[in-house]
């Protein structure tokens, strides 16, 4: 029984696994050709793109780090004023202040 439209190839049907292994190899083998040769040496470096922004943040961190460090070197700060203490005073409350304080508590 044959069915139509179907083509078939003269060698016979693709049912082997050996035959698909075979065609993938062969189109692997055809696209390997036609790819460009790998490289032997690395590419040299490009000066402008690689080397030169490096320098240039790593000066630039070298700025902010020493910049930093003269500011917060203690001789460059205000000195602190003494604390003044309050001295002890002896006092007189009014009558019913506490009684008030606790009202005042409790809302």
């Amino acid at each position: 029984m044959k069915r139509v439209g179907v083509t078939e190839s003269p060698d016979g049907k693709w049912t082997r696994p050996e035959d698909y292994l075979e065609a993938m190899a062969r189109k692997r083998a055809f696209r390997r050709g036609r790819r460009p040769a790998d490289r032997t040496e690395p590419e040299s470096p490009r000066l402008l793109l690689s080397t030169i922004p490096f320098l240039a943040l790593f000066a630039l961190l070298g700025v902010l780090a020493i910049g930093i460090m003269i500011s917060a070197f203690p001789g460059t700060q205000p000195e602190a004023k003494p604390q003044q203490v309050a001295q002890h005073e002896l006092g007189v409350a009014p009558k019913g202040w506490f009684q008030k304080a606790q009202k005042e508590f409790h809302r």
